[in-house]
């Protein structure tokens, strides 16, 4: 059971943004970003039974699978911690859920904010979508690709549903572009085996000799 971070109040409220479609071969490879997930290090905060927040993002054609899915705990709030492998740049999204009052009703999304809690969605979201309930996946929801051009780690905060004491989630799709993350050069330092007297100063010392008589 994940520990419950506190509760924020939803912001930037908008009109339901999304645009049906249908079925296509290429639309299984158009939300293919679920490869480019760490999933190891995918955070579900609020989920009813541990890791199973990573079982909604999933292929294409397995969204239909109601066996793997995700329920809240304590109320009807989810929030999906969601670290990428590269960079990618966000297109869409699909969620899928139950013909009732389990379905999310709200979806909020946050950009480049690793291990959010629901104290951080007290702030203003990126975006924000009013959600219509979608159990085949026809549902797109466009996100705003200039926003969301640079993305290496996404969290969805679902804040509310259609009234259930739970929220229910299935499937969550995510399209877009992804790119491999640069990696730093490695600066080769060479080091002398043994120090050179021309390159550093040296003292001479000229010792005297006393003689006793």
């Amino acid at each position: 059971m994940a520990d419950r971070h506190g509760h924020g109040d939803g912001h930037g409220m908008g009109p339901c943004e999304c645009e049906a479609e249908k079925d296509s071969p290429d639309r299984g490879f158009e939300f293919g970003l679920y490869k480019k997930i760490h999933l190891e290090r995918l955070q579900c905060l609020n989920e009813s039974h541990e890791g199973a927040g990573r079982l909604v993002f999933k292929p294409w054609e397995q969204r239909g699978d109601k066996s793997k899915f995700v329920e809240s705990d304590d109320d009807e709030e989810l929030l999906f911690n969601i670290p990428f492998t590269g960079n990618v740049k966000l297109k869409g999204i699909i969620l899928m859920g139950e013909d009732d009052e389990t379905h999310p009703s709200e979806m909020r999304l946050y950009k480049n904010s690793p291990y959010m809690s629901f104290d951080d969605t007290e702030r203003p979201p990126d975006q924000e979508f009013k959600l219509n309930r979608d159990t085949t996946g026809d549902l797109v929801y466009p996100v705003k690709v200039a926003r969301f051009s640079s993305v290496n780690h996404l969290s969805i905060h679902i804040s509310k549903n259609f009234g259930g004491s739970i929220s229910k989630i299935y499937y969550i799709g995510l399209r877009g572009e992804w790119t491999e993350a640069r990696r730093h050069e490695v600066t080769i330092c060479t080091y002398e085996a043994a120090a050179n007297p021309a390159d550093h100063k040296i003292d001479l010392f000229t010792p005297q000799t006393q003689f006793i008589s």
